[in-house]
């Protein structure tokens, strides 16, 4: 059973998400709340999995409920769904290692979809947020300092950063998934980052690829 506290400042919106993800097997809403500080509490008193949340609430908002989160109950999958998805705002929230960036545009069978991949440790980015990566990337030349990654190691990252799965990222190379995942453990000891979101912005960063 995936476990879901949802985190939003409008009371219809909760409501419509309760009432989307109750339909839905092996899903269940166990606590709704209007804030950033909401959030904070809720995660620190109560057992779950997933916080789908807003980023635009009163008081404590969704960016440092989430900063206040990741470092107390790292376990906790963030799923951001926000209608902001500003450069700025998209880039703040990315480096606090937030599992997923979704804007309220979303149906609701990607929404599904998207929890399922979070629960399972897969980040999810919308493909806006995804362009955005991409875009900071053709806009800057590469570095021969790349943090003693293998050229291997530099292939998968690069396909990280274009939002490949795992699965996908073998199938291109011709590797099994235990292969990628064994190469993204020793990327992440080598950037010093924790997961596949927070290495994609140090490559975007520290200017790793050049798009042509």
């Amino acid at each position: 059973m995936i476990r879901i506290v949802i985190a939003d400042d409008h009371p219809l919106i909760r409501e419509g998400l309760r009432r989307i993800l109750e339909f839905e097997d092996g899903i269940e809403v166990v606590a709704e709340v209007g804030d950033g500080q909401g959030a904070i509490n809720v995660a620190r008193t109560m057992k779950f999995d997933i916080l789908l949340m807003d980023l635009n609430m009163p008081g404590v908002n969704g960016l440092e409920a989430g900063r206040v989160i990741r470092r107390e109950r790292p376990n906790i999958g963030i799923l951001v769904l926000t209608v902001d998805d500003s450069d700025e705002k998209v880039f703040q929230v990315l480096q606090i290692g937030v599992a997923g960036y979704l804007l309220k545009d979303v149906d609701s069978k990607t929404l599904i979809t998207s929890i399922r991949k979070v629960y399972s440790g897969e980040p999810i980015l919308s493909p806006s947020v995804t362009g955005k990566l991409l875009d900071q990337l053709s806009q800057s030349s590469p570095l021969k300092d790349t943090c003693g990654l293998s050229d291997r190691e530099m292939e998968i990252l690069h396909y990280v950063v274009k939002g490949s799965s795992n699965r996908e990222i073998g199938t291109s190379l011709f590797i099994s998934e235990k292969t990628v995942k064994n190469h993204l453990s020793s990327i992440y000891r080598k950037l010093g980052v924790e997961d596949r979101t927070q290495a994609a912005l140090k490559a975007v960063k520290l200017n790793f690829f050049k798009l042509e």
